[in-house]
């Protein structure tokens, strides 16, 4: 059922619904992976690690609620479902109990760079059918990589 009708072709609506719902899927992750950790820090740098995780989680939150307009106002229906994100992330999943700081900050370095490399390839797929949608991830894309630079800093 279309309820809002897309200026895209069917095929580059496609390439684009394809691209915004993985979006979707690696934000809403991103953004519970950093609270959990953000839940079960621990160490020297607990206040510092755990004001930094929630700065992920707004940036996460925020872009996956563009993402989801975004899709909407194409008229592909956004589906950030437990299940879906559950079965469609491409981070690894957030360690389990009490989290060292740099252990912490690791496990966001690399949950920032699978977001960061999936996102680069959803710039690279959106930028003849669609550049309103590669404008957003681009965005995106940059804050993450802010904040992957800010994380490796940490541990350095």
């Amino acid at each position: 059922m279309y309820v809002v009708k897309s200026p895209l072709s069917d095929a580059d609506l496609k390439t684009v619904a394809e691209a915004l719902q993985g979006a979707l899927v690696d934000l809403v992750d991103l953004a519970l992976i950093a609270k959990q950790i953000h839940w079960n820090v621990v160490g020297p740098r607990f206040r510092t690690v755990h004001l930094q995780l929630d700065e992920v989680v707004a940036t996460a939150r925020t872009h996956s609620d563009t993402v989801a307009e975004r899709a909407s106002a194409l008229g592909v229906s956004p589906d950030g479902r437990a299940v879906t994100v559950a079965s469609g992330s491409g981070i690894a999943t957030a360690p389990a109990g009490w989290v060292k700081d740099s252990d912490a900050v690791g496990a966001l370095v690399d949950a920032l760079g699978a977001v960061i490399t999936r996102m680069r390839e959803r710039v690279t797929a959106t930028a003849e059918p669609d550049p309103v949608s590669q404008d957003i991830f681009i965005g995106i894309t940059a804050d993450l990589e802010k904040h992957h630079w800010m994380f490796q800093a940490e541990n350095a």
